[in-house]
């Protein structure tokens, strides 16, 4: 087989943004740590802070999670005491999720671990929003 038509693993566009997702979950770990959140627990927490009360349908929409991610990923955030669940009156099958006052409290934290890992990137500001617009591309390309 000629070497042009090889698929070599380090050539694939998938494996690279594997390997740069992986990297990001981890320079975000010791940032989270002392938080006791994980990173996907990080992404409802920064969601939440951002526009509050949610119902979990659009959390998990924002989030690009399915509800079966989304409502672990809840119930132990309320758990620990930083989201509160409270059904719809109007309609009991909708939840909304809120943070608590401890949840709120860490805002300082949550918002500082953005420009840590920024620093971390080695990327300017237009690197970082370039790249930024590029993934939401193959995230959420249009559709004609």
């Amino acid at each position: 087989m000629p070497q042009a038509s090889r698929d070599h693993l380090g050539q694939q566009l998938s494996f690279a943004l594997y390997g740069a997702a992986n990297r990001m979950i981890r320079q975000h770990k010791p940032f989270l740590e002392p938080l006791g959140l994980t990173f996907p627990q990080y992404l409802v927490v920064l969601a939440l802070l951002d526009d509050a009360p949610l119902p979990v349908g659009a959390l998990g929409a924002r989030l690009d999670m399915d509800t079966g991610t989304i409502t672990p990923l809840v119930k132990r955030l309320e758990a620990i005491g930083m989201v509160t669940r409270t059904r719809d009156v109007a309609d009991e099958r909708r939840v909304f999720v809120d943070l608590t006052a401890r949840g709120r409290a860490l805002e300082p934290e949550i918002r500082g671990i953005t420009d840590q890992i920024k620093s971390a990137c080695q990327l300017t500001h237009r690197g970082i929003d370039d790249l930024r617009r590029t993934l939401e591309g193959l995230a959420h390309p249009a559709v004609d």
